[in-house]
């Protein structure tokens, strides 16, 4: 009795080891956006509220993709799932190069929507699944040790990112602006695609490989069927996470995609375009890394809703102190932010999960919908910066989500989950 037991945990260490794989994949490219802003407005001459359009591309699929997906996921499950999504990213990738061939900034746009419509799929899967590995207890912990790895990439994507895409070419020192040196920087954005494009290639195979451990995780889970993507509208908890979720993300994005800018000008500290891609590699995406694996222990001891409130509250604060500053304080300030958004997204995702009354893969959906104000918010800020002339206070947009995002935090608090409310029924 035992030994199938253990067999079963084993079976479910070794699933989430690879869809742990996963959320490092699609944290490294989502990442990359930031490089590929100050990139593509310096290239093709760019005002900062149009060059935002690259993020709006990119999270326009989460709005788009993610209720298709949530139908996708329980016609044909999470390996299948998995292995398509991957396979759509590949095909966005192989886009990028024809869009630079021929000059075309929209192309870059519709690769871009291509790319992130297959992580808009790989989200979809991967939430729950991550989540549902394992005790329903310990389920915060799990997507929190997962999002960890996203950070990861994440963290790597704007380092790596920047010294591809913020070096030579138009980035040079005392360049000039012709076609030699746009050449030089739209074939330095082609290699960094085709890269990417290779590393989902071997990741997919990696999945295909792997999907009978991956389904044998999942196989004793109760089937639903084929759900409706739109029966997520009827559960209110589905719906106020899905308006957190597209807060936190336009708050995240938003200060990711200002931040290049904001530290390279005389507003921040200055520096290089490139240097500044770095410091938001390791500084921002970086301390996120490290707090989710801090947020990971500390979810052990600390009940979930009480630790989002403290991190949406501290976010909220340093939001207001770069609005209100200068400089390298406004500069460090603003990159803190990424330590407390660590947790935000597994823990308001986990905690919607609980609380909503319709399937998962119909919430996991609409959460994931949620995502698309990545593509409302960062085009906002970029408008407050170009009219007011300064980019500090565009900071105000992230610190109106966050002030959202205490609300639900708050709510959470205040609000047993639905297990616990089963559980004092039963008692």
């Amino acid at each position: 009795m035992t030994v199938p037991d253990a067999g079963k945990r084993q079976g479910a260490g070794l699933a989430f080891a690879y869809v742990t794989t996963l959320f490092f994949a699609w944290g490294f490219v989502t990442s990359l956006i930031d490089p590929l802003i100050a990139a593509v407005k310096r290239v093709f001459d760019l005002s900062l509220a149009e060059a935002m359009l690259t993020a709006s591309a990119w999270f326009i699929a989460y709005g788009l993709a993610s209720l298709p997906a949530a139908w996708v996921l329980s016609r044909f499950g999470y390996s299948r799932s998995i292995i398509l999504a991957l396979s759509t990213m590949v095909v966005g990738c192989l886009i990028v190069p024809v869009a630079t061939i021929v000059d075309i900034y929209g192309l870059v746009l519709l690769a871009l929507f291509v790319i992130a419509s297959g992580v808009t799929l790989l989200q979809v899967a991967a939430n729950p699944l991550s989540a549902s590995l394992g005790a329903p207890k310990t389920a915060h912990l799990r997507l929190t040790f997962s999002q960890a790895f996203n950070s990861l990439g994440a963290t790597l994507g704007p380092v790596i990112g920047s010294t591809v895409l913020l070096t030579g070419g138009v980035f040079a020192a005392d360049a000039v602006i012709n076609a030699s040196t746009r050449g030089e920087s739209l074939r330095s954005i082609d290699f960094a695609f085709l890269a990417v494009g290779a590393f989902f290639a071997i990741v997919a195979i990696f999945i295909w490989t792997a999907r009978k451990q991956i389904d044998n995780a999942v196989q004793a889970q109760p089937s639903v069927g084929v759900v409706s993507p739109f029966s997520a509208f009827k559960s209110r908890w589905a719906v106020f996470g899905a308006l957190a979720i597209f807060f936190y993300v336009g708050a995240e994005v938003t200060i990711g995609t200002l931040l290049i800018p904001f530290i390279s000008s005389g507003e921040g500290l200055g520096v290089a375009a490139h240097e500044a891609g770095h410091m938001v590699g390791w500084y921002y995406w970086g301390a996120a890394m490290v707090g989710r694996f801090v947020g990971s222990a500390l979810l052990t001891r600390v009940r979930a809703p009480i630790l989002l409130t403290v991190c949406t509250v501290t976010a909220a604060a340093l939001a207001l102190v770069v609005t209100q500053s200068q400089g390298s304080t406004a500069a460090y300030a603003a990159l803190a932010i990424g330590f407390f958004n660590s947790i935000m997204f597994p823990t308001i995702f986990t905690l919607t999960l609980e609380r909503s009354s319709a399937k998962p893969s119909a919430t996991s959906g609409l959460l994931i919908f949620g995502i698309i104000g990545g593509a409302v918010l960062p085009p906002i800020a970029g408008r407050v910066a170009d009219n007011l002339g300064a980019i500090t206070p565009a900071f105000f947009v992230p610190l109106a989500g966050y002030l959202v995002l205490i609300c639900f935090a708050v709510a959470c608090a205040r609000t047993k989950a639905k297990a616990d409310v089963a559980a004092t029924v039963a008692h």
